[in-house]
């Protein structure tokens, strides 16, 4: 299939309307943003929509707390939202909100067609109610004593702590977030979607390769549970659209989300002359491709294709999840700073600076992203400043001394072949999203070209006489090297790609450029592309925003209901709490593999006195069992028992490192015995 004839549709999850991107967000658009530029270059059809996430309950409490209505609230946002993606060069073909008719419309039409199929129905259930607030509790919006492991303050739905999922009403002492109240029973009907009818057709769906494979695998776990009717309304007061032949009942704000992205780009057909039917229709040939986070996996890959499937849509071609993004190894915090605001960062460094660390360590895969501030600095001015920008500094000058022109041939023409021929893989890389690696292999051209011009040094041979082709001849070959490194960041880099096609004095490149090269050609006098990050302005950055992140946090899809519940907490500890870690030696009795899990090693530590203890351990990618029994490791003697699904885990073992296959577990010296403290 050729590039063109393909015809592809992207999407991003929705930004929930009820506070401001951070950079854990960004993640998410920047990978998809870059996934689109990369098709685009090749002259792809491809187009990228998303939408404001505007409609639930969250939203409405927002917009009281803000002393507006919840249309002002999110038009407010939705601005902001378009401002921080626009500066962060995030090229969406069309971006809107889930308040829309054409949301209104598709979301009844998606609704009534699975009615009329027999796949809605009407059950009468018990449900918590605000007797302060007038209003029924969606289930984040009750708080309580987990009825499992007893830890106190956990969501009504699940507890962060073990682990278990269970109904509201089966907390101990539940109490309304919104006013603390006891809420009461109340018989109410509501409407369920009969998700159990498409259990055959989602076992197949989910291993068709249409997912991530640890994606597909926890899914499975869903599916081997027993999938149970999903619940799609809820009662007023609520805001959202309200469900069609069913007064004061409303879309559950899970069912028109994923919707907004058709209603976006229906209102992107009406404004291009497309066909909405050649991308959504059920024979359509079209790609659709949905960028999420791992978080909300469950609605895209059940809720969503069982519902499309159910009302005569298309499924999504693929689903491609990330994990979740932390700061110097850490949660994004307030007190450190490092829970970091879209344009708080503006205000301090350059977008596409972050663009680069982000597509410097994505991968296809569904890791967790840890954006380490000082990796951050030095691998930006390594790479970019130091590499790539060098290049052109180092030469330009000597070709603008000598009239700004290249000159008819090259010095080094194996050099520029080399280049060229890395396109194909590097095009399979972005493909891929292989992005890291891609970046990896354009750094290592640059490396080669940047030895080739030390080796060469204009700077040297300019002072001999008669050496001005000569010159022009190196000069020209390493900034058609330089052309091409920075054809192969354009997807990642556009402002910076739009600042050397200025300097080189040539059109927008594309990828079929790659085999090309420029000769007898005027460029324009160099400019600065790229500045250095200084540590001032990291340390002012994480300055800048500690402390200004308020009970508003939220934004992604999956904290809709939490977001208004409960301001995240501080999570910063004093010197008294560390104190009361108490660390042991312990040794590795047996270890073992654990069923089903990717990650972790079983271990039974002997930790002296005949007592034993049971832990899981996340070691799984550098340890293999028969590496560890026997070796002395170091306990976290009195952290609670933690309950997982694989079984009870009794403490935990020290380990360093970034993770993968470099992380490393901590031994005590020789000598130590099982039971002895560590200090």
């Amino acid at each position: 299939m050729s590039t063109r004839s393909r015809k592809i549709l992207v999407t991003s999850a929705l930004p929930y309307a009820n506070g401001p991107i951070h950079l854990g967000h960004l993640l998410e658009y920047i990978q998809t943003d870059i996934w689109v530029a990369f098709q685009k270059l090749r002259n792809v059809d491809c187009l990228y929509v998303c939408a404001d996430d505007a409609h639930g309950t969250a939203i409405m409490l927002k917009a009281q707390e803000n002393g507006i209505t919840p249309e002002e609230q999110i038009a407010n946002v939705k601005a902001e939202h378009e401002r921080d993606f626009a500066e962060f060069s995030v090229r969406f073909d069309h971006y809107y909100s889930t308040h829309s008719p054409e949301n209104r419309d598709l979301s009844s039409l998606i609704f009534e067609r699975n009615k009329a199929a027999g796949y809605i129905i009407e059950k009468e259930i018990t449900q918590l109610y605000d007797p302060d607030k007038g209003m029924f509790l969606a289930d984040r919006f009750v708080r309580g004593t987990c009825p499992k492991c007893k830890s106190e303050d956990q969501y009504g739905d699940n507890c962060e702590v073990c682990g278990a999922t269970y109904s509201p009403a089966d907390l101990i002492k539940p109490y309304s977030a919104l006013s603390g109240a006891t809420p009461v029973e109340k018989q109410v009907t509501q409407l369920f979607f009969d998700l159990p009818r498409f259990e055959n057709m989602l076992r197949s769906w989910t291993r068709s390769g249409a997912l991530q494979t640890e994606v597909a695998n926890k899914l499975a776990e869903w599916l081997d549970g027993g999938l149970q009717p999903w619940d799609i309304s809820r009662e007023a007061p609520y805001f959202g659209f309200e469900i069609p032949g069913y007064p004061g009942k409303y879309f559950y704000v899970w069912l028109d989300a994923p919707i907004g992205y058709m209603a976006s780009f229906q209102k992107l057909c009406e404004q291009n002359n497309l066909n909405f039917d050649d991308y959504w229709g059920r024979d359509s040939e079209a790609e659709l491709y949905h960028f999420i986070g791992k978080d909300i996996i469950n609605f895209h890959g059940l809720f969503w294709p069982a519902m499309l499937d159910g009302a005569g849509f298309r499924k999504p071609t693929a689903i491609y999840s990330h994990g979740f993004v932390t700061v110097n190894g850490a949660k994004m915090s307030k007190s450190r700073g490092t829970f970091i605001k879209a344009r708080t960062y503006l205000d301090h460094l350059d977008a596409e600076y972050l663009r680069y660390y982000f597509a410097a360590k994505l991968t296809s895969r569904v890791d967790d992203f840890d954006l380490n501030l000082d990796d951050f600095v030095q691998r930006v001015n390594s790479d970019l400043v130091g590499k790539v920008v060098q290049i052109a500094s180092r030469t330009a000058n000597f070709v603008n001394k000598f009239g700004g022109r290249l000159s008819d041939d090259v010095d080094n023409s194996l050099l520029i072949v080399e280049l060229q021929n890395a396109a194909s893989g590097i095009a399979e890389m972005y493909e891929g999203r292989e992005f890291g690696r891609a970046m990896r292999e354009i750094m290592s051209l640059a490396d080669h070209v940047n030895q080739y011009v030390q080796e060469r040094a204009p700077w040297t041979l300019s002072k001999k006489e008669d050496s001005e082709q000569e010159v022009l001849e190196v000069c020209t070959t390493a900034l058609n090297a330089f052309r091409l490194l920075v054809l192969y960041l354009k997807p990642v880099l556009p402002k910076f790609a739009a600042k050397a096609e200025a300097f080189l004095n040539i059109e927008p490149l594309v990828w079929a450029d790659a085999q090309s090269i420029l000769l007898n050609h005027s460029i324009n006098k160099f400019e600065p592309l790229m500045q250095r990050i200084e540590s001032d302005q990291v340390a002012g950055l994480l300055d800048a925003s500690k402390d200004t992140h308020q009970a508003n946090e939220p934004v992604t899809e999956k904290s809709k209901e939490k977001s208004a519940a409960k301001p995240e907490a501080d999570d910063t500890i004093t010197i008294d709490d560390f104190l009361k870690v108490k660390l042991r030696v312990a040794r590795v009795a047996k270890a073992s593999h654990v069923e089903g899990a990717d990650k972790l090693l079983q271990l039974t530590l002997d930790v002296g006195n005949g007592e034993t203890r049971n832990v899981f351990a996340g070691i799984k990618s550098k340890y293999a069992p028969e590496d560890i029994e026997g070796k002395l490791v170091v306990l976290v003697a009195n952290l609670a028992p933690r309950k997982m699904k694989f079984g009870l885990s009794e403490g935990m073992v020290l380990a360093a490192g970034p993770g993968g296959e470099d992380i490393f577990l901590l031994s005590p010296d020789s000598g130590a015995e099982p039971g002895m403290e560590v200090r």
